[in-house]
């Protein structure tokens, strides 16, 4: 099945109050997505946000972000006031973190208290450990401290009395935060239906190492590979390359693969479980550390020193076939690319991805035309992009190429440069790949500003929006003719 769809992540989506959130303003995109004859919405991860807004070192892997609860959709379902909801516009462009963080965790806290004594709480968590243990963490972290390292010993290690005794002291919060997740679970569930039936798939994001003052790290201390005090004794990270002279050091905790092993998996099939109750697909950041891991020494300075040591591997794909009957991910197979790499993606027939962007790199001619991202060496079993999050816009990435580059690019996609975003989506659409997925900045032809990622930089990154003018019918017709040209979508009866 030939298909196409947009990256998006609801933060970018346009809205009164400051940020993008999953009520009608997400409902209304999906209406769009289907004019424009897109059938699949890609999304970050759900998880909370660290204080920077970025969803990929988030203080839960299980837990979902509360700030995108939609306060419309609170006020219509009684949970709030009208008077009680803030009409903060701001940036219709940009999302302000400072100002988000500041002033939407105390409106959505009034109906958090009113759900706790309304809501049978207990019996909803009842099956769902990971809500009671992230609500007394988040407890814990407004008690404590940000860091469970520095917690009284006994908390720090999980006594069971102590543990105990928190909940009782914290109650109130501890439900608070429950019921924030119960909120969420209630609002995304109306907006998945909303999805399908408008025939789109929501696409979800898991990244594959977890932050090591994550609650996570805090519950599961076991599954991961950390000093007496909980510290990381290995770090991630990626080894030097053509961009990176000194490699990357991302710095989480490794796994103790015998762990998990020993657990049948249990921990990442209710990670992956869980996800699969907001998403219908999960595309898997970072494939390549399944197989193999760059660790580096927890007193690393740089990742030039690390080596490669086996990751999670074949067995955690059998453990989501057993638990899900199939392995439903995408497997993120960039960057350095081994043949174990993809004889295990393939062994297991995920998709893999194909960057536009990555297509043109110098060399003669005869090394460039065998660059697996260039369309004609594609596959069916593939999801074509023009570029990702943590890329430039394709009009950024083009005006920032050097002369020989663009050359390249012109020759090879036909054009004279002008309206390059649009050259590049074309041949995503035409590529064999049967799922081609577009980022939002690219079909609005903006450049380098709208970049939704810098990797490597720790502020200004993740608030990037789009105003409601985008939505329009000119476009939705647009994209829809391209995919009806390159059999992405069928003709309306």
């Amino acid at each position: 099945m030939r298909r196409a769809g947009i990256l998006l992540h609801p933060t970018s989506l346009p809205g009164p109050h400051g940020m993008g959130d999953i009520g009608p303003g997400a409902r209304r995109w999906l209406q769009w997505l289907e004019s424009a004859g897109q059938t699949v919405w890609q999304v970050l991860p759900l998880n909370p946000v660290d204080g920077s807004g970025s969803p990929y070192a988030s203080p839960s892997a299980l837990a979902r972000n509360p700030l995108l609860l939609s306060l419309d959709d609170l006020v219509e379902d009684g949970w709030l006031t009208y008077r009680e909801k803030p009409w903060t516009a701001g940036d219709p462009h940009r999302v302000d973190f400072a100002e988000i963080f500041h002033r939407r965790p105390e409106v959505i806290a009034k109906a958090a208290n009113r759900v706790r004594t309304s809501v049978d709480l207990a019996s909803w968590s009842g099956d769902r450990e990971w809500a009671r243990d992230w609500g007394l963490f988040s407890a814990l972290i407004d008690a404590e401290g940000p860091d469970w390292r520095r917690w009284p010993e006994p908390l720090r290690n999980r006594d069971p009395a102590a543990l105990a005794h928190a909940r009782d002291r914290h109650a109130e919060p501890v439900e608070q935060h429950i019921a924030l997740q119960w909120l969420f679970d209630q609002q995304w569930a109306r907006l998945r239906a909303a999805a399908e039936h408008r025939g789109v798939e929501i696409w979800g994001d898991l990244p594959l190492f977890v932050s090591g003052g994550s609650c996570d790290v805090w519950a599961h201390r076991e599954l991961f590979r950390l000093d007496e005090d909980g510290y990381p004794a290995a770090l991630s990270g990626a080894p030097p390359d053509a961009f990176t002279e000194l490699g990357q050091l991302w710095g989480h905790p490794l796994f103790d693969n015998h762990a998990h092993q020993a657990s049948g998996f249990q921990w990442w099939t209710d990670r992956l479980g869980t996800l699969l109750e907001l998403v219908h697909t999960v595309r898997l950041d970072h494939f390549r550390g399944l197989e193999a891991v760059w660790e580096n020494d927890a007193e690393a300075e740089d990742a030039r020193d690390g080596s490669w040591t086996p990751g999670l591997g074949a067995p955690l794909l059998e453990a989501f076939k057993d638990r899900f009957g199939r392995v439903p991910l995408i497997a993120e197979d960039l960057g350095i690319i081994t043949p174990d790499v993809r004889a295990l993606r393939d062994a297991y027939q995920l998709p893999g991805m194909a960057v536009l962007q990555f297509a043109f790199a110098r060399g003669d001619s005869a090394t460039a035309a065998k660059n697996p991202y260039l369309p004609h060496n594609h596959r069916p079993n593939l999801v074509a992009y023009t570029g990702t999050h943590d890329n430039d816009t394709s009009v950024g990435w083009y005006l920032a190429s050097d002369e020989p580059t663009q050359d390249h690019v012109r020759t090879y996609l036909g054009t004279d440069g002008r309206n390059i975003e649009w050259a590049l989506i074309r041949w995503a659409y035409r590529s064999v790949a049967n799922t081609a997925v577009i980022p939002m900045q690219d079909i609005l032809s903006l450049d380098g500003r709208a970049r939704m990622n810098v990797p490597g930089r720790a502020r200004g990154n993740w608030s990037w929006r789009m105003g409601a003018e985008a939505l329009n019918l000119v476009l939705a017709r647009k994209l829809r003719e391209e995919s009806i040209l390159s059999a992405r979508v069928g003709l309306s009866p």
